[in-house]
Parts: C-alpha cells; sequence; structure tokens
C-alpha cells in the first residue's frame, strides 16, 4: 500500500508477525530518515513492532531538503493553529491507512515525535475518539493548551521527556504541559535530562523504550 505521506518504514526482523505500531514524527526541517534513527536500538527490544516514520506534508520554508508539520516562519498564534489543524488532518488519515495496512486498534500505537513531532503527537493523542497506545514526547511543548482544551477527546498515557538546557523549545514547557496533563486527569509521566539541549541524548531513548515497551506488554524473551 501506498501511504498519503513517504515513509521510512521499519518492519519486524524475520518477517514476524505485526502485532504494534510506532508512528514517528520528526521535527522541523527534518524527515523520517532522521528520526528512524532511534529504532537502531529500538527494534531489537520491540519485537512484533513496524515502525512508521513518514516525512511532513510540505517541505520545510527555511530548510527546503526537510519538511515541516506547520509554518514556523510567523508568530501569528490563529495563523499557526490552523496550519497545525490541517497537519493533523493529513496524519489522521495517514494513520486510518497504517491501521488498515496492518490490521491494527488505536491501542496498538504508539505516537511519538521530537520537536514540532512531538507538538503534533500530543494533539493527535488527545483529540482522537479512540486513545492511542501511549504518547512519547522530545522537546516539545503543548502548542494551544486553549485550543486543545476544547477538543480534548481521549486520555492517551504520555510520557515526556526534555533537555534541562533547551534553547529551542525551553524546559517550562514541560512544566506547563505536565500540568495541563495533571489538571485533565491524563496519565502523564516527565523526565527532565541534566545538561541536555535540543536533541534526544541516550538517557531519553532508553527511557522512552522502556515506556513503550511497559506498555506495549512486551515480555523479555
Amino acid at each position: 500500500m501506498t501511504f498519503c505521506l513517504e515513509s521510512t518504514i521499519i518492519k519486524p526482523e524475520n518477517g514476524s508477525d505485526i502485532k504494534n505500531a510506532v508512528i514517528l514524527l520528526h521535527g522541523y526541517g527534518g524527515d523520517g530518515k532522521d528520526i528512524s534513527m532511534l529504532t537502531l536500538n529500538w527494534k531489537r527490544f520491540l519485537t512484533n513492532t513496524v515502525f512508521l516514520c513518514p516525512n511532513g506534508h510540505e517541505p520545510c520554508k527555511i530548510n527546503p531538503i526537510g519538511y515541516q508539520w506547520f509554518d514556523l516562519e510567523t508568530n501569528d498564534k490563529n495563523y499557526i493553529l490552523n496550519e497545525v489543524k490541517k497537519a493533523e488532518n493529513k496524519l489522521r488519515k495517514y494513520i486510518e491507512e497504517v491501521k488498515a495496512e496492518y490490521n491494527l486498534e488505536n491501542s496498538k500505537i504508539c505516537l511519538s515525535g521530537f520537536s514540532q513531532g512531538c507538538m503534533m503527537s500530543i494533539n493527535l493523542g488527545l483529540t482522537s475518539k479512540d486513545p492511542f497506545n501511549s504518547i512519547v514526547g522530545f522537546s516539545g511543548k503543548i502548542i494551544d493548551k486553549g485550543d486543545l482544551s476544547l477538543r480534548l477527546i481521549s486520555k492517551t498515557k504520555t510520557l515526556l521527556i526534555h533537555g534541562e538546557k533547551d534553547e529551542i523549545v525551553p524546559p517550562y514547557n514541560l512544566l506547563e504541559a505536565k500540568d495541563f496533563f495533571t489538571r485533565n486527569n491524563i496519565s502523564i509521566e516527565t523526565l527532565m535530562i541534566k545538561d541536555c539541549d535540543h536533541h534526544i541524548p541516550i538517557e531519553a531513548s532508553s527511557n522512552a523504550l522502556k515506556f513503550i515497551k511497559n506498555n506495549f506488554d512486551i515480555k523479555e524473551n
């Protein structure tokens, strides 16, 4: 099947049956191949799992060889929110295609992403009719808490990880997100990593892997 978004796809080794999926959303100016690097380690422990890493639906305006989920050239909140919702619609279509292709329900899908991809994962995971298995976000934030409050439907359990020295998406955004989740009675775990800027270090990847594995209920071999 051809998906509506060009994707880097990593299937289980040895042709194992697919029982779970992790959808990884890249950051601003990145692409699916960038974020797929996380799977080099994860795939050894997340058996029967397919990893899907789509490119954003439009080229990045400041990095034409990369992609974006929404434009950041303006600070106009209404414009940004409108662009976010366009991306949500595209990703909802993509997720439905993934579910049909691999015969999966939302409960078998983890949404994960870095920076802008984290922001999209949060919005998608909390506005879907049926909760996803989990959300794992790196270095992101809630795009618009007021808008998300109005559209909040599901309570997908979430892990958010942030670097304490992040200057791109400042770490106070992690604290604000935690407060939002707590106030709305949504299961939330957070991890602030010392001496870490805007990237995904091994500590973040390892903690994310553990969280996903536990929620997929994958046992040790």
